[in-house]
C-alpha cells in the first residue's frame, strides 16, 4: 500500500520550519523526502522525480527557489512546483504567477505564503497532482 503514496520533495533551508512542514505533508498521507538547500536538491533530481516539490524562495541566494523551480522543471516538465517564502511579508513585493511576463520566468504553479494551514495545503497538493 505505501508504494501507491505521492513523493514529495521539501527544500527548505530553514531545517525547523522543513521539519515541521515534513511532518505536515507526512500527516497528509505522502512520502516525503527533505533538502535544505537548493544545491541538496539539485542533487536529489538527479536520481529522484518527485511527484510534486515544495521549494522555499529564499536560501543560498534571494531566488533560489526560483532557479531550482526552474531546472526542476527542465528536467521534469509535468512534475508539479509550489514555492513557498515568506518573501511577501518580509519584503512586501507578491509574485503573481499568472502574468504572461512571470509566467516566463517563475517555473511554478502555484506560490504559496508560508505559514500556509494544513487543510490548505491539502487541497492544493490535491488538485495539482489531480487526485
Amino acid at each position: 500500500m505505501n508504494d501507491e503514496k505521492k513523493l514529495i520533495l521539501l527544500v527548505d533551508d530553514d531545517v525547523d520550519y522543513l521539519f515541521q512542514l515534513e511532518t505536515m505533508v507526512k500527516n497528509l498521507g505522502f512520502n516525503v523526502m527533505t533538502a535544505e538547500s537548493q544545491m541538496e536538491a539539485e542533487k536529489v533530481l538527479e536520481t529522484t522525480k518527485p511527484d510534486l516539490s515544495i521549494i522555499d524562495l529564499m536560501m543560498e541566494q534571494e531566488d533560489s527557489g526560483f532557479i531550482l523551480a526552474y531546472r526542476a522543471r527542465k528536467k521534469y516538465p509535468d512534475m508539479p512546483i509550489i514555492i513557498a517564502s515568506a518573501a511577501t511579508a518580509e519584503t512586501g513585493y507578491n509574485f503573481d504567477l499568472y502574468t504572461d511576463n512571470n509566467k516566463n520566468w517563475i517555473k511554478a504553479d502555484l506560490y504559496l505564503e508560508k505559514g500556509i494551514r494544513s487543510d490548505q495545503l491539502h487541497r492544493e497538493i490535491n488538485k495539482l497532482l489531480k487526485i
